[in-house]
């Protein structure tokens, strides 16, 4: 069984990343070496306008989720901690950069590499390839996270 991120990012309810939202996408992102790892299987109503292509907000949603939970599982190694042991460590989205190369077909799982481009101590730069089922690369993006702090996972503390 694979070490996923998502897995030990408890109370995570992420449209994207969240494995405590029922009704998201509910990614799962692993270590391969060097590149962080996320495998997809689109359903039909992951489609754009053509019933068999995916959907643009979608793919942008699982490269951003996927790389900023890269972030955060970066963060831990670099700290040399489990992913969630100890002080729990959260970034969100600063910015995000997609280019659609192709349409992306929705005839099996797609699969995200990212890598880490940059890490600074409050931001990492991760850069992904998107890859259709077929191994067509059909989409790049970079996604820079930032740190933020605990009370971004207090729904009572952040905003308040």
């Amino acid at each position: 069984m694979k070490n996923y991120f998502q897995d030990k990012l408890y109370g995570n309810n992420c449209y994207g990343c969240g494995a405590w939202n029922k009704e998201g996408l509910r990614i799962k992102s692993f270590w391969e070496k060097d590149e962080s790892v996320c495998i997809f299987d689109p359903k039909p109503h992951h489609a754009a306008m053509p019933p068999d292509v995916m959907n643009g907000g979608t793919i942008s949603a699982l490269i951003d989720c996927h790389c900023v939970c890269s972030s955060i599982a970066d963060a831990y190694r670099f700290e040399r901690r489990e992913i969630g042991e100890g002080e729990t460590i959260w970034y969100a989205t600063a910015t995000l950069n997609i280019q659609f190369k192709k349409p992306t077909p929705i005839d099996g799982p797609v699969t995200i590499r990212a890598r880490l481009i940059e890490r600074k101590p409050k931001t990492t730069l991760f850069y992904a390839d998107f890859f259709s089922h077929k191994g067509e690369l059909t989409c790049t993006g970079e996604v820079l996270s930032v740190r933020v702090s605990k009370k971004w996972s207090d729904p009572k503390g952040f905003f308040h």
